[in-house]
């Protein structure tokens, strides 16, 4: 048939080249609408199992820009190398949706998507309190979103609030609910954990499992793993836990000190408040005398107030994981504070910013001789005696009670093992 063909005849050949040029019309033109289509928002929508991510990105300030500008790096070769990559992904929706869609580390968002919207330059944040230095960071190959992972997606994998059970609940109206500030926004925990890692000789972000959050599947394995090889041992208690507590709460509070300005370290990056808060202000009740002795009474009365800084859950830069169903049950509410003197006790033993100083033998009890014998006139009355019981116990605490632990082990009935008398009154 070919050979039939006058190629000769001009004609031929412009029917040929017409064609061609229909058929390139056609296949590049199908190509750039099939490329179009998977890169909008809406085509990610189309598969349920995306449910909690497409939710998040409509409810963000990124809303306006389609995902593939943040999820591929810029440049053709990278489109089409991501396109033939996410044929994997057809066949999980076809074969099987995961229980959890977690960020590889291969597809991490790198600082060339975010660099081109957002200027490197930029020294303070957009709430005006903070004083970054972007361009230091970036200089330093410093992941953006080592710092802004959740600011589309509100750390939803990290939060375990995308799992397969959870995907019916993510409709617009519950986005409002499950998107909480605190996770769109940098985790201080993350800025204190890479700045200590830092002063310690550490790049942390040079693993990208820092930034990523885990695979669960992998941790699953993991966890068989370990399961696996415990079975072949013998069940002991680990001796290990309490001194692994005892030195995390240590490193907390050497941090703290830092924070605050207690502790002076000659470290590459400063740790204190003022160095990364511009606006950061004493407020003028700690200003006032002897203020150390009698912040207790204030603490009473507006505990609220003082957590808002002095909240050590801040600075931890795991993030829990959280059960969406009672998020919208209960919804993000703000609870009105109550003085009440049995709560600012619990909070000044677990706060690792009360116990920072609480934890330490006060000035008043001298030597420990001494005060074995002079004590009791400190602890004449119920409120005098209320005093004490911020950090000591009057009974040792039973094993597997809910109450919370004292820190110290010292407790009253220890010597006092036939009770005491009854209060002295005013």
């Amino acid at each position: 048939m070919w050979r039939d063909i006058d190629w000769t005849n001009p004609v031929t050949r412009w029917k040929l080249l017409f064609a061609s040029l229909v058929g390139c019309i056609v296949v590049f033109g199908g190509g750039y609408g099939v490329l179009s289509i998977t890169n909008s928002p809406s085509f990610c929508s189309s598969c349920h199992e995306m449910a909690p991510e497409y939710t998040t990105y409509t409810a963000s300030a990124h809303n306006q820009i389609s995902c593939v500008q943040c999820h591929i790096k810029p440049g053709v070769t990278n489109m089409l190398t991501h396109k033939v990559k996410s044929m994997k992904e057809v066949y999980y929706h076809v074969t099987g949706v995961p229980k959890q869609i977690v960020q590889t580390e291969e597809e991490a968002v790198s600082n060339e998507n975010c660099l081109q919207c957002h200027s490197k330059n930029r020294l303070v944040t957009a709430s005006g309190d903070l004083k970054v230095n972007h361009k230091g960071h970036i200089e330093k190959d410093i992941p953006c979103i080592t710092c802004h992972a959740g600011v589309v997606h509100a750390k939803i994998a990290a939060r375990g609030l995308n799992i397969d059970s959870a995907r019916g609940e993510w409709t617009e109206k519950n986005a409002q609910k499950l998107i909480e500030e605190k996770y769109v926004r940098p985790n201080m925990g993350t800025c204190i954990d890479c700045h200590d890692k830092v002063n310690k000789g550490e790049k942390p972000w040079k693993d990208v499992a820092y930034t990523v959050p885990p695979n669960p599947e992998e941790l699953e394995k993991l966890a068989e793993g370990k399961n696996k090889a415990a079975s072949t041992k013998p069940v002991k208690e680990d001796e290990n836990t309490a001194e692994l507590a005892a030195n995390h709460d240590q490193k907390t509070q050497e941090i703290i000190l830092q924070a605050i300005g207690k502790q002076k370290t000659n470290v590459k990056v400063s740790m204190e408040c003022g160095t990364c808060h511009k606006k950061l202000k004493v407020p003028r009740s700690h200003k006032v005398a002897l203020w150390n002795q009698q912040h207790g009474s204030t603490a009473v009365q507006e505990l609220n107030k003082c957590v808002t800084c002095h909240q050590d859950s801040k600075w931890v830069r795991e993030i829990p994981k959280e059960d969406i169903i009672s998020l919208l049950k209960l919804g993000v509410k703000k609870s009105h504070y109550q003085p009440d003197i049995k709560v600012v006790k619990d909070q000044s033993r677990i706060n690792k910013f009360c116990s920072t100083c609480h934890n330490k033998r006060p000035p008043g009890h001298t030597k420990s001789d001494q005060w074995l014998t002079a004590h009791s006139t400190k602890a004449l009355t119920a409120e005098a005696k209320s005093q004490c019981f911020v950090c000591h116990d009057q009974k040792k605490p039973k094993p597997g009670s809910t109450d919370t632990k004292a820190p110290t082990d010292v407790y009253c009935e220890y010597c006092h093992r036939t009770g005491f008398k009854s209060p002295v009154k005013k």
